[in-house]
């Protein structure tokens, strides 16, 4: 049996009905059935696009974007499935931020709703930094399916590692 380490600190139910799909092989048809088609968004300026259109409809007083990328050194590096950074300096009279965020390579291969999952998660922290209540309230306004698609876009993880 496999470790089960994207789900880690879930409930130990969700960990036993996890390894059963496993165990029947069946998590990637469940994956592939709930979720039946990736997405379309390839380039780096699609993404940025997407990106974009995302924070001006929930985040419109949020500084603007400066760059957003796929990343394929993204796990590897950070153990991590997207990163967010924000800076803001002071130019002569005026404060100039710069915000960025890349998303690991992979997610070009998800579906839609795990690659907005993660764009939704790296957005929030620009107004909240911490994973605190504030953040999670923020992504679900965001995503009001936020905390199901976090599952399973680790479920997705583990089922990528398996096959």
């Amino acid at each position: 049996m496999t470790t089960l380490k994207y789900i880690a600190h879930y409930p130990e139910h969700i960990h036993s009905q996890v390894a059963m799909l496993i165990s029947n092989g069946q998590l990637g048809s469940y994956l592939k059935e709930k979720y039946p088609s990736q997405h379309q968004i390839q380039s780096d300026k699609a993404l940025y696009q997407y990106v974009n259109d995302l924070k001006n409809q929930y985040m419109r007083k949020s500084g603007p974007l400066t760059q957003v990328s796929y990343n394929s050194k993204l796990k590897v590096l950070r153990h991590a499935l997207g990163t967010h950074t924000f800076q803001s300096r002071v130019q002569g009279s005026k404060l100039k931020s710069h915000n960025s965020i890349a998303v690991a390579s992979l997610f070009k291969e998800a579906p839609a709703e795990f690659l907005r999952m993660i764009v939704v998660h790296e957005l929030a922290h620009f107004k909240e930094h911490e994973h605190n209540k504030a953040f999670y309230q923020l992504c679900c306004h965001m995503e009001p399916d936020y905390h199901q698609l976090e599952l399973d876009t680790r479920l997705w993880l583990h089922w990528r590692e398996l096959s």
